[in-house]
């Protein structure tokens, strides 16, 4: 079964075991919808109690984690959906979590660095490249400097314009 990524789990909430969630998606109201939830590296399912959004996080309840005791071991883990309850994205739009690790290349194909997160902003998305000596990059997410995405490789071309990389 294949799984998408939709958050992080940034902490426990309150002593009966609800999780604080930082939501890894657009749409912070897609939690309301969802019945269950794939929690860890081990992706243990768990069934959802209940949902509400606070200060920016989202707030989960499962069902049969009801003590803080049972919480503590999803802090800094991913919380997981089944791709089928993955969201469909419009042509050259794309999964932050697919986006993280791919590989950015310039257009003479000279390595330039990994994407490490994705900055989300009104006008556009910016994505943040780190090279191989620990130096970011800010890439705007628009056509002009990203020519293409190719997820299933892994792989980013950008055209950057003079000092874009510096």
């Amino acid at each position: 079964m294949d799984y998408t990524v939709v958050g992080m789990i940034t902490n426990t909430h309150g002593i009966k075991g609800d999780l604080k969630i930082y939501p890894l998606t657009d749409d912070i109201n897609r939690f309301f919808y969802l019945s269950k939830a794939y929690l860890g590296d081990e992706k243990e399912l768990y069934y959802i109690e209940s949902v509400k959004i606070h200060k920016g996080m989202v707030i989960v309840k499962f069902k049969s984690l009801d003590d803080i005791n049972k919480s503590e071991k999803y802090k800094g883990k991913y919380l997981y959906v089944d791709d089928y309850d993955k969201v469909e994205l419009p042509e050259d739009r794309y999964f932050i979590s697919d986006l993280i690790n791919c590989t950015v290349f310039n257009l003479s194909n000279d390595y330039i660095g990994k994407v490490t997160d994705v900055i989300t902003g009104n006008a556009n998305d910016v994505y943040v490249v780190t090279n191989e000596e620990g130096k970011d990059y800010l890439i705007p997410a628009v056509k002009k400097f990203v020519v293409e995405v190719n997820i299933k490789d892994k792989s980013i071309i950008i055209d950057p314009i003079e000092g874009m990389l510096e």
